[in-house]
């Protein structure tokens, strides 16, 4: 604090892993602080994770809506207000934003408000919107800064016709046509928004497949999905420049197919994100980065002393939940409590696109480059009742796991909620269940969740109902 005793942990940045490493903290008996420049719940809460969550519903009842006649309804004259989904998904974050304030008065954590920069490993300067300037000390240090969006040198973002995630959250107008530049889960996140509500969207991705970190065979299936739905993908292609014209954009594509040129209302750029390191006075102590990154140990710990680092700007996997758990980890390491090494490859990687894609652990293609004999299980949610009533059929669960010993190495998913099916298989790998072990867990009927069960038979070669 500025005056008397100093904070036991002072975390810079309020973001999910942030926020949570100070409750955590206070949880553990020390006193907490948090400093943040713009908003409670970083970027998840107020411009990612949680208002596209809330577009992404809206856009999953505008494609109910137009498949009336398959379910039985039909209107006179259908319309679809994207502005209102927007308003919507403000209203979701603003709820979240305002929990967050709730525990951390709940917690007796101070929340100071402004630019922090570390003048050493003990003590923050902050600055508040206004130019006031007070000092925070503090035993322990966590820097949970974040990232931002990462643009190409080629093309200038204007936040109007060539925008990034954070005006594109944002604006109430829909665009009525776009080219989405990076198809990983930002990228068909908006594809899946956008065409719901009836844009014609181009989606380039220049390595060899759309989401490039997942399995191939996930990826050729969203890509086929997308397709029938209407997205125009180009995989191993790369906008080699977009103009503003007037109220467009001329956008060149660059394919295996040949050169095209587009005119669009509006470009995303969703090309990753870059570590918000910078001005942190990360040099002046010494503090260890590369390439931009803050370099940790499993502890969280910077090579400086009484120093920590956690979420987005560490660059271990950029996702919310990671950070959150790192700031966990974080919070007991300098508490001395019991904690945890966290395995980055056996994450959950969600995407939340139409259908869903949830992954985690090694893919087959990666399994088989490190040598491992495995058996892969697979089965479609095409047989599956309960995906068929819901007229989700598209889709399937991949198990793989270790040949002689049955360790599981990795699951790709796409299909209805696949996200929320996904803890299943963390949560046995975890506990190192085998697939024959799930496979006789008794699922209910008629559930999603049997895909899981018949994939886990899949890996003996023995599915019942396929």
């Amino acid at each position: 604090m500025t005056n008397g005793e100093p904070y036991d942990v002072a975390v810079l940045g309020a973001g999910p892993g942030g926020y949570v490493a100070a409750i955590r903290a206070a949880q553990l008996g020390l006193r907490a602080a948090v400093i943040e420049k713009e908003f409670l719940g970083g970027v998840c809460l107020n411009i990612g994770c949680i208002p596209s969550k809330a577009l992404l519903r809206n856009a999953e009842i505008a494609r109910l809506l137009k498949r009336g006649k398959e379910f039985g309804f039909s209107f006179e004259h259908l319309t679809l207000d994207y502005a209102a989904a927007v308003k919507r998904s403000r209203e979701v974050a603003d709820r979240l934003v305002k929990g967050v304030g709730f525990l951390m008065r709940k917690n007796k954590i101070d929340v100071f408000m402004g630019t922090g920069t570390l003048q050493a490993a003990d003590r923050i300067q902050v600055v508040d919107s206004e130019g006031k300037e007070q000092t925070v000390r503090a035993r322990n240090i966590i820097i949970a800064t974040g990232a931002r969006p990462r643009t190409l040198p080629n093309i200038e973002v204007d936040g109007k016709h060539i925008v990034t995630y954070r005006e594109a959250i944002l604006q109430e107008k829909l665009p009525q046509s776009v080219v989405i530049i990076g198809a990983g889960a930002i990228g068909c996140e908006f594809a899946t928004i956008w065409r719901s509500y009836g844009s014609e969207v181009y989606l380039v991705e220049i390595l060899e497949h759309i989401l490039p970190l997942e399995d191939d065979e996930v990826a050729e299936e969203l890509a086929k999905s997308f397709g029938k739905f209407g997205v125009k993908v180009f995989a191993a292609s790369k906008v080699a420049a977009a103009e503003v014209v007037g109220d467009r954009v001329r956008v060149k594509i660059e394919s295996p197919k040949g050169e095209q040129t587009v005119e669009v209302e509006q470009v995303l750029m969703s090309t990753g994100v870059r570590p918000n390191s910078e001005n942190l006075g990360l040099e002046a102590l010494g503090v260890q980065v590369e390439r931009g990154f803050i370099v940790v140990d499993d502890g969280l710990r910077t090579n400086v002393p009484g120093v920590y680092a956690i979420g987005d700007v560490t660059g271990k996997l950029l996702l919310a939940h990671v950070g959150m758990n790192q700031g966990i980890v974080a919070a007991e390491t300098i508490a001395g409590a019991e904690t945890v090494r966290l395995d980055y490859t056996m994450m959950p990687r969600p995407t939340y696109s139409h259908p869903q894609v949830a992954s985690f652990g090694l893919t087959e293609k990666q399994a088989r480059e490190q040598g491992h004999e495995i058996n892969v299980g697979k089965f479609p949610f095409r047989p599956n009742g309960k995906a068929l009533g819901l007229g989700e059929p598209e889709g399937f669960v991949k198990i793989i796991a270790d040949k002689k010993y049955g360790e599981i190495l990795g699951a790709h998913l796409i299909g209805p909620d696949v996200t929320e099916l996904l803890p299943e298989l963390t949560l046995a790998r975890m506990w190192e269940l085998t697939p024959a072990e799930i496979a006789r867990n008794v699922h209910a009927h008629p559930t999603l969740s049997e895909v899981l069960m018949e994939a886990a038979h899949g890996v003996e070669g023995q599915p019942i109902h396929i």
